[in-house]
């Protein structure tokens, strides 16, 4: 059971790393308009109890009796757990709740989009709309914005050709 629990975590702290919140819809992100304050509110609690040395203990603990239920790799998985685990420990300790949450995305104007239009629609639609033309003017956001248009195009194979063509705009 405490293998399954180390394992778990492990797996739940590398699919939060690999987390893109853009991957989210819209209606998630309005539900929660504040998902920055959160996210950097639970990173922090997080980073807290990891940086228990008790919590330390008690992971290292637990991947120690995994590899004690391996008895083929028990020498090398111990080895990797007492060579791994610190430095995971202190790659954790560099972590910064803001920086982790800006990211993994959640911490970006579009999370805010809702509430902006609920409040002045005409001004937020101007002030998208100067955005856009500013950002249109650097030739970075230009190949971003051609190199998305051609992996949407590539995803819908039977229309890519026509619109690389332009026949369909």
């Amino acid at each position: 059971m405490e293998g399954r629990t180390g394992l778990l975590f492990l797996v739940v702290l590398g699919a939060a790393w690999a987390c893109d919140s853009r991957e989210l819809t819209n209606s998630e992100l309005s539900i929660k308009p504040d998902v920055c304050a959160l996210c950097e509110e639970y990173i922090t609690k997080a980073l807290d109890y990891l940086h228990e040395n008790k919590t330390e203990t008690e992971i290292i603990n637990i991947l120690h009796n995994t590899c004690h239920q391996l008895p083929s790799f028990k020498q090398k998985c111990v080895a990797l757990v007492d060579f791994y685990a610190p430095l995971f420990f202190s790659e954790v300790a560099t972590i910064q709740p803001g920086e982790f949450c800006h990211k993994v995305n959640l911490c970006q104007k579009i999370a805010y989009i809702a509430l902006k239009v609920q409040d002045d629609s005409c001004e937020f639609c101007q002030d998208t709309v100067s955005t856009l033309l500013e950002k249109l003017k650097e030739s970075d956001t230009k190949l971003e914005i051609i190199e998305t248009l051609l992996k949407v195009c590539n995803s819908v194979e039977k229309y890519a050709n026509k619109i690389l063509r332009g026949k369909i705009f």
